[in-house]
This record gives structure tokens, sequence and C-alpha cells, in this order.
């Protein structure tokens, strides 16, 4: 059977994996779900004191080529090796998670829309809007609880790359999507809301 792939972006912490955990368990056994951020290139090569310089919000941080074969094998009814990235070295591991085609795959990813060749494979298009405000006070929280960042840090990156990268790369597809999903809504609400959409 072949897989509708359905797309949730929208900004930095603006909710989307909030949504898509939500999704995961209300469809079950009908869907699974593939992240963008597994595709990182690896900075490895890199001593540690660049790649904290890497602009990770631009496009060319992405293995878009990868993540593309990897979506057309889930669209095709494959199951794939997904890519592990850690986040606290900028580097991929070498190990992979295994994600089933199921009929509909989730494709998570702040950046889906600013490739040509991911937007035409999606079936579904949702946009998660949330003030910058509540995605910069929420992006704190979780970068460091999660990846051992300074509050100052991550301030400096959300001025320097993450805002200016949402406004040219990120904002500007929210039209193009079929479905605008309120970022501080009550996930289950959301999750009805997007559910019956895609079974309409």
């Amino acid at each position: 059977m072949k897989a509708k792939l359905l797309g949730i972006t929208g900004g930095a912490a603006s909710g989307k994996t909030t949504i898509t955990d939500q999704l995961l368990n209300d469809l079950n056994e009908r869907v699974s779900a593939l992240q963008f951020d597994r595709y990182y290139r690896d900075q490895g090569h890199l001593d540690v004191e660049q790649r904290a310089l890497v602009n990770y919000d631009h496009p060319d941080s992405l293995d878009h080529e990868l993540f593309i074969e990897h979506l057309e094998l889930l669209s095709e009814g494959i199951s794939i090796k997904a890519p592990i990235y850690d986040f606290v070295t900028h580097t991929r591991t070498e190990q992979t998670e295994k994600i089933e085609s199921k009929e509909f795959v989730i494709v998570d990813g702040i950046l889906i829309m600013a490739f040509t060749e991911i937007m035409d494979r999606l079936t579904f298009k949702i946009f998660i809007d949330t003030s910058d405000k509540i995605r910069l006070k929420r992006r704190i929280k979780r970068d460091m609880s999660e990846r051992g960042r300074t509050e100052e840090s991550v301030r400096k990156q959300f001025e320097a790359s993450v805002l200016p990268m949402h406004n040219k790369f990120v904002q500007p597809f929210k039209d193009s999507t079929e479905l605008i999903i309120d970022g501080l809504g009550d996930p289950k609400k959301s999750a009805a809301k997007i559910i019956s959409f895609i079974d309409s």
C-alpha cells in the first residue's frame, strides 16, 4: 500500500513535535513519522568551535538528497533506516532507526517547504502557527534541558539565524499549506482537526 505523506511544518519550537506525538497516539497503527532534523549534515570534519558557527537554520545544513530518497521509499510502501543525529556534538551517529511505511507518514520539519522536491511529494501540508515570542521561550527551555545550552547562547542564535531564516524559508510558505493550526491550541483538538481533514 502506498503511503500518503503528511507534511507538518512551522517555526522552531512551534509545536510540531507535540502535534506529531498526538497524531501518532490517535492514529496508532495508521501512521508513522519521519523528522527532517534527523538529516542534518555531519559536521565531524570541523572542530567544536567551527561546528557552533554553522547555520543550522539554513536549508544547506540538511541532507535533503537522502531525505528525498527516503520519502520516495516510504511513499512506495517500503520501510527505511533513518539516521540518528547527535545535536550536542553536531554529528550523525552510526545508529539508525527503522521507520515503517504506513497509511500515513508524518513528515515533520521546519524547512520541508523550502525544497520543491519535498513539497511536491507531500499529499497534505499543515502549518503550525506560533508567535516568535512563544517559540523563543520554548526553545530556551528545550535547548537548556536537552542540548546543554545556555539561555544567552539560545537567545543569540535565535536573533542571529533562527528568526531571519524563519522569515525567509518558513513563514512565506504558510499560505501554501492546506491547513493552519494554532500552536497554542489544545493538541488533542488540533490533532482531531487534522484527522478530520485528512480523512475527508
